[in-house]
């Protein structure tokens, strides 16, 4: 269960009872966190955002402006999602038609980051440090460190933990030019070996 004081709620937002809410979050206006979530330390959660029963985030996820995570979804540590931008959980959904037994689960790993307006479909992965540009449309597992834009989202390259293009040359080695650190490209599969 979540401690008052621990954590900071915006008079305007909704904290329901039965989440767990770790130290150091942050949660801004008309803001609504449902039971059964687990939220992680240092979580910065942004203004008209709703996080559905269910939902796991990691420790360090920042969420802006006008976002729904809807149960199904997990976001492992160090997450960022991007404004406005759409999870969904339902592949066919229907008014009439009640099918909260068909959720879909999307798991976004370490350190990806999904750009504003981007819709993630339900049941696709996104890959550690992947990065997903403003407005794509994802309708297939992401693998780390990929590079995804449009719609419907292909992949246009690699990037960095930084989230810089990693350029690879002949011997398969791309080298973060912000932080040093060196990549290495095998199998269309990105490791990082320093």
């Amino acid at each position: 269960m979540s401690t008052p004081g621990k954590y900071f709620a915006h008079e305007s937002s909704y904290v329901d009872e039965g989440c767990e809410i770790g130290e150091g979050v942050k949660i801004w206006h008309f803001s609504h966190i449902m039971p059964r979530c687990r939220i992680g330390n240092n979580c910065n959660i942004g203004q008209n955002v709703v996080i559905s029963p269910g939902v796991v985030l990691g420790a360090n996820v920042k969420i802006q402006n006008n976002v729904s995570v809807y149960e199904g979804v997990i976001c492992e540590d160090d997450v960022f999602l991007g404004p406005s931008m759409v999870f969904t959980n339902v592949i066919n959904p229907r008014s009439a038609v009640l099918r909260k037994h068909e959720y879909k689960q999307t798991l976004v790993k370490k350190g990806a980051s999904i750009g504003a307006n981007a819709t993630i479909i339900c049941g696709n992965n996104i890959g550690a440090y992947a990065l997903i540009g403003a407005g794509a449309v994802i309708t297939k597992h992401v693998p780390a460190y990929a590079l995804v834009v449009g719609n419907p989202g292909k992949q246009k390259g690699w990037v960095s933990e930084y989230g810089h293009p990693l350029n690879f040359n002949e011997a398969n080695r791309a080298v973060c030019k912000e932080s040093g650190q060196t990549y290495e490209l095998r199998d269309e599969v990105v490791t990082r070996l320093t």
